[in-house]
């Protein structure tokens, strides 16, 4: 069934266009969803309809009818996922590695988001379609933390948090050789490799990319690092470390030596993100799955296992912290 609700105008609203009014009003919506409600006919102002630029007066009867979310065509596929965090507005996956995230070509179904649709029974909708709104994605063979939307209300403000760079995300990464430094910036700009199209590449004319790190342990001929992507760039992290010399291990696409992790050494550790509802600052953190806890293991003892690697991610953690980020 539709959903019918009923704005006034104040003074205090008088001239605001009428999609950025309702946008404002209404904690489900976004702007683009308003527009896309005002076009459709289901926004009437005094019982008729109106533009998207109409500037509201006060004392206007505006009606809002929001039609049924509508289902998106996918199967929903009963999956053993890991929710760690969950609200009415928004979940927190640990995803393993080997999911891919959205379908697309070459991966029609078996995706995090056929998945999902089968453990969360209370999606509000997201663009007037019943699904879980995606707000960053992780490569297939990168494991951990990865929020989802679920209402309208939740895929705004996680968007906006993440266009304004202020989730603070950290992924633990074991690199084939040593950084200069041991904590520092890598300020490279990203775009598609000319040359191989599946690849991305350190390019001149490429969107601006940065990436933190901080050493937490060298050991042999490689280095078991914590890095935090301040932007978002597809593969960004694999790519930056490759560029310094430092690919990351069992990443053959970037370089990385295959024979020393089952897949590429790259696990979302951390995610510290406003909650929708109420702005509350939360903070997830997810443990090195086991299948790259036994070549860290074999390359550096018992230094590296068990509670000590979560000591030392802390202090990592709290080094970013105390650099403002």
């Amino acid at each position: 069934m539709s959903a019918r609700s009923t704005l006034v105008p104040t003074a205090a609203s008088c001239g605001a266009r009428l999609d950025v009014y309702l946008a404002r009003e209404l904690d489900d919506i976004s702007r683009v969803r308003a527009r896309e409600l005002i076009l459709s006919g289901d926004v009437l102002v005094d019982g008729r309809t109106a533009r998207p630029s109409h500037r509201v007066e006060n004392g206007q009867l505006i009606t809002i009818e929001l039609p049924p979310p509508v289902p998106m065509g996918l199967t929903a596929e009963p999956m053993d996922l890991n929710v760690v965090y969950e609200d009415g507005d928004m979940a927190v996956i640990d995803k393993p590695a080997g999911l891919v995230v959205h379908p697309g070509p070459g991966h029609p179904e078996h995706t995090l988001v056929h998945g999902l649709l089968s453990r969360i029974h209370d999606l509000g909708g997201i663009g007037g379609a019943l699904r879980p709104g995606i707000v960053h994605r992780l490569d297939m063979d990168t494991s951990g933390l990865l929020a989802v939307a679920k209402t309208e209300r939740g895929h705004a403000s996680l968007a906006g948090q993440f266009a304004v760079r202020s989730v603070k995300k950290g992924y633990l990464a074991l690199l084939c050789g040593r950084p200069g430094n041991e904590h520092g910036l890598i300020d490279a700009p990203i775009g598609r490799d000319p040359r191989r199209r599946r690849q991305m590449a350190i390019i001149a004319r490429g969107r601006a990319a940065q990436t933190r790190y901080v050493n937490i342990e060298s050991m042999d001929r490689f280095t078991f690092v914590l890095a935090m992507p301040l932007t978002g760039r597809t593969h960004q992290i694999r790519v930056h470390f490759a560029g310094i010399g430092c690919p990351i291990a069992g990443d053959e696409l970037y370089g990385g030596w295959k024979d020393v992790a089952p897949r590429q050494f790259l696990h979302a550790a951390f995610l510290r993100l406003a909650r929708p509802s109420d702005g509350q600052q939360i903070e997830l953190s997810s443990p090195l799955p086991e299948d790259l806890c036994l070549p860290l293991l074999r390359l550096g003892g018992d230094k590296l296992a068990g509670r000590q690697i979560a000591e030392m991610v802390e202090l990592a953690r709290k080094h970013f912290q105390n650099e403002g980020s």
